[in-house]
């Protein structure tokens, strides 16, 4: 089968993609208005894009048309955090990725504790394995209505990871670290069945 993406019906499009582009990270950012409120939202079009220093993207949509809470907090503040979704916060991530109004904390909702940031103003999930805090260096519009988006460039000025994590050379355990990726709708999947694939030498 072959499709047009600019013939046929954007959420058909979105849909393929989706469902293509798997699994897929997520990037739970949270991040706070100009007043201090929290807000915290998940995002499956994360990526990290380069190490030195190191640089993250999340895409974040609109919603009816309107800019979600997430890009309008990091456009007052310039600061969010990414924190990892272990598959024990899985529940809470789905109840964060609601449609909630603006004035409805999703650390609250969701019955997380926050624990501060180290330099950047967002809390981060207490729970989390791991956390990165991130300053935003560039937001460009990407794409039009109806599934328009921005994609939010941003450095990483601090790295936490759980001290249970950390193995030799500087290594993560993956296993305990137990990272859910995106799928679509609402399929998710786990990293607890990891194997090698080794690359051979050049020119065998």
């Amino acid at each position: 089968m072959l499709f047009n993406p600019r013939e046929i019906d954007p959420q058909l499009a979105y849909k393929l993609l989706a469902s293509v582009v798997v699994p897929r990270p997520i990037g739970w950012a949270s991040t706070v208005d100009a007043q201090g409120h929290a807000n915290l939202a998940p995002f499956s079009f994360f990526m990290m894009i380069t190490s030195s220093p190191p640089h993250i993207a999340i895409s974040v949509g609109a919603r009816d048309g309107e800019e979600k809470d997430t890009l309008r907090n990091i456009r007052a503040t310039g600061e969010f955090v990414i924190n990892t979704v272990s598959a024990a916060l899985g529940p809470a991530m789905a109840v964060s990725a609601a449609e909630w109004p603006p004035e409805v904390d999703e650390f609250a909702a969701a019955g997380l504790e926050t624990a501060p940031s180290a330099v950047v103003r967002p809390p981060r999930v207490a729970a989390a394995p791991a956390n990165l805090e991130c300053v935003a260096r560039q937001i460009m519009p990407v794409g039009g209505p109806p599934y328009g988006a921005h994609l939010v460039i941003a450095e990483v000025v601090r790295i936490h990871l759980r001290d249970d994590l950390l193995l030799e050379n500087n290594r993560v355990d993956l296993r305990r670290l137990d990272a859910l990726g995106r799928l679509t709708g609402d399929w998710y999947c786990s990293t607890e069945i990891q194997y090698e694939l080794h690359r051979p030498p050049v020119g065998q």
